[in-house]
């Protein structure tokens, strides 16, 4: 069985709820083990927005963290407090793990290979790959990712222009400089999926009314479906192989100017780094999707 580890952005979006419950379904179902969720943007109630619907998944009892410091991403996010009601066992962000050592004590649990989808700023993961010793393990963050994560599916970046800019590499300066660490630090394998990749991908369009995911969905003011960057990420990484999951790749460096969130990327076939073209039309992608939500 694989191993996940998500981290979320969990804000004004409702994409990456879609992508939730698609693990939530598959860890159910006892398709995959997911560890743990890492919240890399803090409202006063994300700890129970995301406890509440994974009450709803029967999925209740994952581990959540989250980054207490990160609430400077802006924006208003519809749904949260609604999502908040369906809590039992957290009743505030307090009661969760910190971000980062969640990570870590979930990478020294492990005796298996994981994986980390991340589908939200970089800001945790990056200060894991630069955290030290602590008593949880006496290895920097970096041997611990080495050691323990096999590869990161990562929805960031902009690839399809030179000097593409999006929002998780640069929403503001946490994101910027979180982003620019990531990539340069990161000494395992990352495949990158861009913002033109799910922005013509349209999903959750039919769920029943009285769905959550549906209320989710329309919270967000989104009726005929939403942008699907992180279900993408998820069905990628559910795959665990580019091309399997109808995608071209480029092999290389990824990197990111943390002054102006500029994405740029070097080809080289011994590169850490890919980013996905897609190679099926977007009703491949969005048909697989909506069959897994459903």
């Amino acid at each position: 069985m694989r191993n996940f580890i998500l981290g979320t952005d969990w804000w004004t979006d409702c994409d990456d709820a879609i992508a939730l419950r698609m693990l939530a379904r598959a860890h159910k179902a006892g398709e995959i083990d997911l560890k743990g969720i890492v919240i890399n943007a803090c409202l006063d109630c994300s700890v129970q927005s995301v406890e509440g619907f994974l009450n709803t998944e029967g999925v209740g009892n994952i581990p959540l963290g989250i980054d207490r410091e990160a609430t400077d991403f802006g924006g208003n996010p519809p749904y949260q407090r609604m999502l908040s009601a369906y809590a039992e066992k957290y009743r505030s962000n307090d009661d969760a793990e910190d971000g980062v050592r969640l990570y870590r004590m979930l990478l020294v649990q492990s005796s298996e290979p994981l994986e980390i989808i991340e589908i939200g700023y970089l800001n945790t993961v990056a200060a894991l790959l630069e955290s030290g010793a602590d008593d949880i393990s006496d290895k920097t963050g970096m041997e611990l990712v080495k050691e323990k994560v096999k590869k990161l599916w990562v929805m960031a970046g902009k690839w399809d222009e030179e000097n593409g800019k999006e929002n998780n590499f640069c929403r503001n300066s946490r994101s910027r400089i979180a982003g620019e660490k990531f990539l340069r630090l990161c000494p395992v394998p990352i495949t990158l999926l861009g913002w033109e990749v799910g922005s013509t991908v349209l999903t959750a369009a039919d769920l029943e009314k009285d769905d959550v995911l549906s209320k989710v969905i329309s919270f967000y003011n989104s009726p005929n479906g939403r942008m699907s960057w992180d279900p993408m990420v998820v069905l990628m990484a559910f795959d665990g192989d580019e091309a399997k999951a109808g995608y071209n790749v480029k092999t290389g460096t990824a990197s990111l100017n943390s002054e102006t969130g500029e994405n740029t990327f070097t080809e080289d076939p011994n590169g850490l780094h890919r980013y996905v073209i897609k190679a099926r039309p977007d009703e491949y992608y969005r048909d697989r999707i909506n069959e897994l939500i459903k």
